[in-house]
């Protein structure tokens, strides 16, 4: 087994990753993360570990430059998705919702496309994420909680 790239230059971690075999990998996420996702999506895995060593190294993205760039993407963004029916909510490319249902944790994230990436499947509509998160018809919106619940429910 190869040493994983805990030490060494964040170039040489971040060149190290994709010859890395998938047990060597988890080893490394299981060090920076608390829990695994889940599918074993290997570009995912990759790219979160990346950004993550980069990150420990460098420290987060400074709150003006992350708002600069939301409101960048905003600014330019053609994707619109509507949440609710009066009301338009932008979801920019990479907004990650997060939701815990029955003590797991799923995260969503938002393409470029406007559709919703969920462990390496990717849905039309948030109402579809929900469907196969819970196995039941849900609302969407609601259920990642971006639309008040009236009279409780589902």
């Amino acid at each position: 087994m190869t040493e994983t790239p805990t030490k060494g230059t964040v170039a040489a971690q971040l060149a190290a990753l994709p010859s890395m075999p998938m047990a060597e990998l988890w080893a490394l996420w299981d060090e920076h993360f608390p829990r695994r996702p889940a599918h074993r999506n290997r570009n995912y895995v990759e790219s979160r570990l990346a950004y993550r060593i980069q990150e420990k190294t460098y420290g987060a993205l400074p709150t003006p430059i992350r708002r600069m760039l939301v409101d960048a993407g905003a600014k330019h963004s053609k994707i619109k998705t509507a949440i609710g029916r009066s009301a338009q909510t932008l979801l920019m490319p990479g907004t990650t919702l997060i939701r815990e249902w029955d003590e797991r944790e799923y995260r969503v994230t938002v393409t470029p496309e406007g559709l919703y990436a969920l462990d390496g499947q990717v849905f039309k509509s948030l109402t579809a994420v929900a469907r196969h998160i819970t196995g039941t018809h849900w609302n969407g919106p609601k259920f990642f909680g971006l639309r008040d619940s009236k009279g409780g429910g589902r």
